[in-house]
């Protein structure tokens, strides 16, 4: 079997399945690309100080695998490495081929620059944000070091970048410029969302009205600007205050929200968690709710923002730039520290007469949710035009 055009490093995926954790968004797009080009790409695998280009035959049977979702995806790879042995001690060449890093894989470990230029390949790496060194008060111990290495990488050693979006690139420009780098050639390419599916056999049992917050409850998210927003509508409304659904799983740098929804008894029967939701159901929430509520302070994408607009679900989100590069005017904007003005639009959208959430939907009209098939035609079209 001749060899690929691409090779596309799968050793994050590789982690994550084998880990049996759900899927993060960055495993999402490594998935949406091996979907993509696992037809005319070489799998990349690096563990610890190991780095191989997979043939051709083990490559393909190992993108089936991570496809697949497989609950015996560990044995089927053991099964697959011991009879792929001596392929696996050979190193293969690049041959000057582009290399896919996709998921940040290895890039903040010695030596993966050097095996660049050993084997012969020019990376091309996928940016989704810079938030550990923007604002690494809102992040792990030790995750700006880490992004620190994984940049310098990238800028040292890249042969072109993708963005997620313009304004993820532009900051990135930004640190270039402060750490005395030349960027390499970079794309902007906003990520595709796939429409949730709707069905009858899914629904919401959350009474109207109500509002939804889409992600993990972590510092940058601001969830706490909610809950202390829902404790002043509980006061003031009492029964009548409209329901709150968070969706998603309980994160870091929260403890003030967490002990909140743990203790404040007046929450619970307005404010509802749901760590784990299938798509059916998060179609359901989105289409019953009255809005969309996205106060972060940062982000380096918005696929929350671009559901719900695909779904006809008005917005009320954060002023942030990249909110406004994916969304336009649509959206209802507000500072992520104005408690009353999020308090206002909230009472506001919650009235089946509120003009402001009619005129919202009517902007939606001709909103187009971006997809895969437009994110990777604009990839294959620049990946085409460098690799000269």
């Amino acid at each position: 079997m001749p060899s690929a055009k691409y090779l596309i490093d799968v050793s994050r995926l590789i982690w994550r399945v084998s880990s049996g954790r759900l899927p993060t968004g960055i495993d999402r797009v490594c998935l949406a690309y091996v979907m993509h080009y696992r037809h005319q790409s070489q799998a990349v695998v690096q563990w610890k100080n190991m780095r191989r280009i997979l043939p051709r035959h083990m490559s393909s049977t190992l993108f089936d695998l991570l496809l697949s979702d497989t609950p015996e995806f560990k044995k089927a790879v053991a099964i697959l490495a011991l009879r792929s042995l001596p392929q696996l001690i050979e190193r293969n060449a690049g041959r000057g081929r582009l290399y896919l890093n996709i998921g940040h894989s290895g890039l903040d470990q010695p030596g993966l620059a050097e095996w660049f230029k050993k084997v012969d390949v020019k990376p091309v790496f996928m940016i989704h944000d810079l938030i550990p060194i923007t604002h690494p008060e809102y992040c792990r111990s030790g995750s700006t070091e880490k992004h620190v290495k994984r940049l310098d990488t990238m800028l040292a050693s890249g042969f072109g970048i993708i963005g997620n979006s313009q304004a993820t690139l532009d900051i990135l420009a930004n640190y270039a410029t402060n750490g005395g780098y030349a960027l390499p050639h970079t794309v902007s390419a906003w990520l595709g969302a796939t429409p949730l599916p709707l069905s009858d056999a899914g629904q919401t049992d959350i009474e109207a009205p109500y509002f939804v917050t889409l992600g993990t409850i972590e510092g940058r998210k601001n969830h706490l600007l909610l809950v202390r927003l829902w404790q002043r509508l509980i006061a003031q409304y009492g029964s009548a205050t409209p329901k709150l659904l968070i969706i998603g799983q309980r994160g870091w740098e929260s403890e003030e929200v967490l002990s909140l929804l743990d203790t404040d008894s007046s929450l619970r029967n307005h404010v509802i968690e749901l760590p784990r939701c299938t798509d059916t159901d998060l179609a359901h929430h989105l289409k019953g709710a009255r809005a969309l509520l996205f106060p972060s302070f940062v982000e380096g994408y918005g696929m929350p923002l671009v559901e719900a607009l695909g779904h006809g679900t008005p917005v009320i989100a954060s002023d942030l730039p990249v909110f406004r590069e994916l969304a336009g005017e649509i959206p209802l904007y507000l500072d992520p520290t104005d408690l009353e003005g999020w308090q206002a639009a909230i009472e506001d959208y919650s009235s089946k007469t509120s003009s402001a959430r009619h005129n919202q939907v009517r902007r939606m009209g001709n909103y187009n949710m971006p997809n895969w098939h437009e994110h990777f035609a604009k990839v294959d079209d620049w990946l085409s035009s460098i690799d000269t």
